[in-house]
């Protein structure tokens, strides 16, 4: 069983859902054009991915009793759904310019193929309850990581004298190659 640390670790460098498993594609994307909504996604994602773990390791347990373990990925996607639907209403009532800044990526997080992903990577993984909701908590933590650089870059690229053939979604999806790229070089030390 790893290490609390080394699932930390790994989950922000070198198994980064978003930058080393292109996973959770759509709001790294499309939420990363400034700091404050990055961050706003990642917390809610963090929320999400630990609360969604916690609840769907022991409904899995329940499935696996009643041997209907193959229905694992609609009860997960319930869940997560109820999740985010708690999220979205915590933050029109509590940060409403923050929701209005996340507009239609909020509600995505239930499409989220990380949120998912992390679920049932968890049940694979054979990990206990504790190192589940642990290992989602840090894949959030990395998932805010990757949203919070990628912004940066695309700060820098927006100042950026870019040909006009590459302006937009093309030197976008080329920034984050190279992101991702770069935290290839982590591979193999965790």
């Amino acid at each position: 069983m790893p290490s609390f640390l080394t699932i930390l670790l790994a989950a922000i460098l070198t198994d980064n859902y978003v930058l080393s498993r292109s996973i959770g594609i759509c709001p790294f994307l499309g939420v990363s054009k400034k700091l404050s909504s990055s961050l706003g996604m990642g917390a809610a994602v963090i929320f999400v991915m630990g609360c969604a773990a916690a609840v769907t390791y022991p409904i899995y347990q329940l499935l696996l009793k009643l041997k209907l373990e193959y229905l694992k990925t609609v009860a997960f996607i319930l869940i997560i759904a109820l999740f985010v639907q708690l999220v979205e209403i915590a933050m029109k009532k509590i940060l409403p310019p923050l929701y209005r800044a996340l507009g239609v990526y909020l509600p995505l997080i239930t499409t989220n193929c990380a949120v998912l992903g992390v679920t049932i990577n968890n049940i694979d993984d054979g990990y206990s309850y504790g190192t589940s909701v642990w290992n989602a908590v840090c894949v959030g933590i990395g998932f805010t990581v990757a949203l919070v650089i990628f912004s940066g870059v695309r700060s820098r690229i927006e100042t950026a004298d870019v040909p006009e053939t590459f302006k937009g979604i093309p030197v976008t999806l080329v920034a984050a190659a190279i992101v991702s790229m770069s935290f290839s070089a982590f591979s193999g030390m965790i």
